[in-house]
């Protein structure tokens, strides 16, 4: 006489298949990069940052004064463009997923729903590096072509740590857009969030003078100032920027990831 044995749920579900294997990281690194140019939205998005970086130093280099036409002076005017346009590339490649309702197709392929918002974090990141060296790049041609053609000053005076600078604050940029996209998980409201509440917040600090020693610790915009008044960080504007990005960086994702992991997933 035979016996059959079988299996409970709760022995289904604690015994998964050996045979079947993870989705490696670097797979969905490359699909999370492809998102980020493979829809509309991110492909002129990108292409925008391009042509108007290369407007700004355009119209830069024809309207500054030649004493003007230096190399830190060009990349503050590449830097400005993308500070204003690279977050919305995080943004968008969190809400993307359910803007357009493929976030069943995603996280059906892969169920770890913290792999992939991590693949999507490490995505905007590499591009935001890359769009940096890109910049730095063409305003190094720029410096170029300044003293070449319109008797520029051509200094090329621009230390490690204006680069680290530089680099920092396009890289929190780009990381507190994609926590807003990831809180709020649609795409307008996190866009204008993203630029309507630091303004407002801005507008406080700037109003209350009793708020002034506060700023930097508060605000990101106020913590950030030096780098865009073409000064080094210090250790007190690292310190600042430390407080000011936990609470404009770091919590959004966090509750942004708890929101990730919880909420239903639809198809339409």
């Amino acid at each position: 006489m035979s016996t059959t044995t079988h299996q409970t749920p709760f022995e289904l579900r604690g015994s998964p298949n050996p045979d079947v294997t993870a989705v490696p990281f670097t797979r969905l690194l490359r699909v999370e990069l492809r998102k980020l140019v493979d829809t509309r939205a991110g492909f002129w998005l990108l292409t925008a940052i391009g042509l108007i970086t290369v407007a700004a130093v355009a119209v830069f280099l024809f309207v500054a004064d030649p004493d003007q036409l230096t190399f830190h002076s060009l990349v503050g005017v590449t830097a400005t463009p993308q500070s204003i346009l690279l977050p919305v590339l995080g943004i968008l490649a969190v809400t993307a997923e359910w803007s357009q309702r493929t976030g069943l197709v995603t996280f059906t392929l892969e169920p770890s729903r913290a792999r992939v918002a991590v693949a999507k974090l490490v995505a905007v990141t590499l591009v935001g590096l890359l769009a940096v060296v890109v910049a730095l790049g063409v305003a190094a041609l720029s410096n170029l072509a300044g003293t070449a053609f319109l008797d520029g000053s051509g200094s090329w005076t621009f230390e490690a740590a204006n680069v680290r600078d530089f680099f920092a604050v396009q890289l929190i940029g780009i990381l507190q857009g994609f926590a807003f996209g990831m809180l709020l998980m649609n795409t307008a409201a996190a866009i204008v969030l993203y630029y309507v509440l630091p303004i407002v917040w801005s507008v406080l600090f700037a109003m209350v003078s009793s708020l002034e020693n506060a700023a930097p610790w508060l605000d990101l915009n106020t913590a950030m100032a030096p780098a865009f008044e073409q000064q080094t960080f210090q250790a007190a504007d690292w310190a600042h920027i430390a407080v000011a990005g936990t609470i404009w960086v770091l919590l959004p994702l966090a509750f942004g990831l708890v929101r990730l992991l919880r909420r239903e997933v639809k198809s339409a």
